[in-house]
């Protein structure tokens, strides 16, 4: 299969996908090259404020409105580290830089200035990623487990998470609901 770059596109999972982990999600692709890709799943809130993840953390947390802010299921893999995805990517130890206007960071020190009023305008925390090999993603692709729509930040920082699905099928021209749960090709 041709090399493809899908970093900083949306994954959607189309409606044939019997995976638990994926059903029905929508996954931001953070990066993408010959090595394989990583990404998030950004419409799946958890059981979990900021303020509660903050307080596991022994970390203060100051701006009130964020206090109730979700923490989400990022995938099934390392799903006891955080990951932030924010805007403006910033300065932070551990950070991948997704595009010029939108980061991936790990370490903590973007939680300790978040905590203390001093974070990114935008941004959002997840627990675990989701992570393909080289060829994997492509090969799913090829078998239509997914869709692929070049990614729009309001998406993920603007919208509640039930309407991020759908906003991306919007972008594709499409309503997730008559897509159908038979995979064929032309």
């Amino acid at each position: 299969m041709s090399s493809i770059n899908l970093t900083n596109h949306f994954l959607i999972a189309m409606p044939n996908m019997v995976d638990p982990f994926f059903a029905r999600t929508l996954t931001y692709l953070c990066e993408h090259n010959d090595q394989g890709a990583l990404g998030l799943v950004v419409n799946r809130p958890i059981d979990l404020t900021l303020q509660s993840l903050f307080e596991r953390l022994a970390l203060g947390l100051k701006q009130r409105d964020l206090v109730d802010a979700p923490v989400y299921y990022g995938g099934p893999v390392q799903t006891d580290r955080g990951f932030v995805l924010h805007a403006p990517p910033g300065d932070w130890q551990s950070t991948l830089r997704v595009r010029e206007e939108i980061a991936l960071t790990t370490s903590k020190d973007i939680l300790e200035a978040v905590g203390r009023g001093e974070g990114p305008r935008r941004m959002m925390v997840t627990l675990g990623y989701a992570g393909w090999s080289p060829g994997q993603l492509e090969h799913e692709i090829s078998q239509n487990a997914w869709l692929t729509v070049e990614a729009k930040d309001g998406i993920i920082f603007d919208l509640p998470a039930e309407e991020r699905l759908p906003a991306a099928m919007e972008l594709l021209g499409l309503d997730f609901a008559r897509l159908s749960d038979e995979a064929g090709h032309a």
